[in-house]
């Protein structure tokens, strides 16, 4: 069943939201656990407050639109929301997973000869944790949607309410933070 027939459905059968926690649940708490650095427990809590907001909302979900980008949106709002009151900074135990660094390397130094020989150099990939821990809250969310959550300039400038160039740039700026990281501490 798609988003939209799930949302036609809610007014009769309100257990079929749980279909939306299902599509969504795994994608959006790992995007919680990227962009801001929260143990499991307050990740769990988030999640659920955005669930529940978006199932208070749901009529204000516009079908024109992506309902994934509607539902991106709101996680957005209310982890900057919680990111402000709690002022939560990235760890490194944020960005263990090889494979996602992989794709990061792979769609962000591209300009490097060879990533899988990159990312087989251990300092090399601490210097990319480092950056991406480094980075405020907006270059991170940028990062995160485009490289992990695999969302293209359009719906990551839905989301964000951020031109697609704005996208753009953030990406490029952060390619030459990357590359000034890791020449200053000569890890390659």
């Amino acid at each position: 069943m798609t988003e939209i027939e799930i949302i036609k459905k809610l007014p009769l059968n309100p257990e079929v939201f749980s279909e939306i926690i299902e599509m969504y649940e795994k994608k959006l708490f790992r995007y919680i656990l990227k962009i801001t650095d929260i143990s499991i427990e307050e990740a769990e809590n988030l999640l659920q407050d955005i669930f529940l907001k978006v199932y208070i909302h749901i009529n204000d979900y516009d079908s024109k639109f992506p309902f994934s980008s509607w539902i991106y949106r709101i996680a957005h709002n209310m982890v900057i929301d919680y990111h402000r009151k709690n002022k939560n900074l990235c760890t490194i135990n944020n960005w263990t997973n090889d494979e996602e660094l992989q794709k990061i390397i792979e769609n962000v130094i591209d300009e490097w000869n060879n990533p899988e020989e990159i990312l087989n150099k251990k300092e090399l990939i601490n210097c990319i944790k480092k950056s991406l821990c480094e980075l405020n809250i907006n270059f991170k969310e940028v990062l995160v949607l485009k490289f992990i959550e695999e969302k293209n300039y359009t719906e990551i400038s839905d989301i964000l309410r951020i031109p697609e160039w704005t996208v753009w740039t953030m990406i490029n700026r952060w390619k030459k933070m990357l590359k000034e990281i890791i020449l200053k501490n000569k890890c390659i």
